[in-house]
């Protein structure tokens, strides 16, 4: 992997040509009082170095006449290691991880200056670390100073996102290969979920066995916080307390993924755990349905992003229309969003090192267009809350759809052809 992260390194120096770039380590979390969660690297910083540690800086400076990737580590510290595990340190991180040059990350301050003063431009995002954050506008500030006498460096600080993340947003072969092993466990674990849940379990027991899948083949747990949501606990977006005893002729609609190697799965399935839809649910479970499979039709390299959720919408709306759950005329309904109360959220998201990754959807008025080797979330959904609001001028609901709550939700590959649906492994037919 090693030269992977070098191509992506030298693919963004050769867009901030003579600026410097410098990027910080995510920070420890603390979980409660002195204890520390898992850690988990920033993103951006993980996908330009692949090192795996906190306290750390690298810096990118293509300008510079010896060093132009050069990172700032924690040294080796036998007395600490022993508490909190083992460290790279600096002479093994120059071998490991192809660095120009290491210093010890309590020499930054001292070393920084020399990759930033001849830069035109220093590339930084302003981050949570406001400490680090003062540290490197300092920095700028004296420079600055320095400028008229000099004639040289950084007259501007630049966000490195604006460069690094469409980067991101192509995903490479060995990223597609990490993102199909993710959507793999997951679809396992949904297989083994929709095997498992019955009547008379408690959601967190269906998650439990959800979980552990995950470990067991061999990823680092959960991508987010797990959504096991029974009966009208699926109208909640987010719902992730799991406490619910799960009754006969509930839906019950999974939302987990897990994180193998930094890279996300995001799988949603909805079915009957009795094995079999009431009316209800079965009319509703076919509209979502309809709609997802004709929003990953429209997941084709050169569509627009947006064509995927326009098309979701209008499913969505034609079925409601259908069922006297919405009444009216279709473009005004579109136009003043009065499906929303059912369908609230957009149809899919951007997947990759991050759950929602990286990646503009529009540039100003104009959608992005979908590229090969970009991968999205298709996600449209129904949720009839026990106390449903309809919106202005809409009929009231009757009591026989309320408390439906319904997403189905798959990972889709944009390819040269067009698609491949990653998690297809689980069945949306039930």
């Amino acid at each position: 992997m090693q030269s992977e992260y070098s191509q992506r390194r030298e693919a963004l120096m050769a867009k901030i040509g003579k600026g410097t770039a410098i990027f910080h380590s995510a920070p420890v979390a603390v979980m409660h009082n002195d204890v520390e969660y898992n850690f988990r690297q920033d993103s951006d910083f993980f996908y330009l170095t692949g090192f795996n540690e906190p306290h750390a800086v690298a810096v990118l400076a293509p300008h510079h006449e010896e060093h132009r990737f050069i990172l700032f580590v924690q040294p080796k510290d036998p007395d600490k290691e022993t508490w909190t595990g083992y460290r790279v340190g600096v002479d093994a991180a120059k071998e490991q991880f192809g660095a120009d040059a290491v210093y010890p990350i309590s020499e930054l301050d001292e070393k920084l200056p020399q990759y930033v003063e001849k830069a035109d431009r220093i590339f930084y995002r302003i981050g949570r670390d406001r400490t680090f954050n003062e540290k490197i506008l300092a920095l700028w500030q004296r420079l600055l100073q320095t400028y008229p006498r000099k004639g040289i460096g950084p007259t501007a600080i630049e966000d490195p996102t604006t460069v690094l993340h469409p980067l991101r947003l192509l995903k490479s072969e060995a990223e597609i290969a990490l993102m199909r092993q993710a959507a793999e466990i997951a679809a396992e674990a949904h297989n083994r979920a929709i095997a498992f849940a019955r009547p008379g379990c408690f959601e967190y027991q269906v998650q439990a066995e959800i979980e552990h899948t995950f470990r067991l083949r061999g990823a680092e747990g959960p991508a987010y916080p797990s959504i096991v949501a029974s009966g009208p606990n699926a109208c909640i977006l987010h719902y992730t307390a799991n406490t619910r005893q799960i009754q006969a002729n509930d839906l019950l609609l999974i939302d987990a993924g897990c994180a193998y190697r930094y890279y996300n799965s995001d799988i949603t399935r909805t079915f009957p755990v009795s094995g079999q839809f009431t009316a209800e649910q079965k009319i509703l479970y076919e509209i979502v349905l309809r709609a997802q499979l004709e929003a990953i039709a429209q997941v084709q390299p050169g569509n627009p992003y947006s064509k995927m959720h326009e098309t979701a919408v209008s499913v969505i709306v034609d079925g409601l229309l259908d069922l006297g759950l919405l009444q009216g005329d279709k473009e005004e309904i579109f136009k003043e969003e009065k499906y929303k109360p059912f369908y609230m959220h957009r149809t899919g998201h951007w997947l990759g090192l991050d759950v929602h990754d990286v990646g503009v959807y529009a540039h100003g008025d104009t959608p992005h267009n979908f590229e090969p080797g970009q991968v999205t979330t298709v996600e449209p959904g129904i949720y009839i809350k026990p106390d449903f609001k309809p919106a202005e001028g809409q009929p009231e609901v009757d009591e026989r759809w309320r408390g439906i709550g319904i997403r189905i939700e798959d990972d889709v590959l944009v390819t040269s052809a067009g698609h491949e649906v990653l998690t297809a492994a689980v069945p949306k037919e039930f």
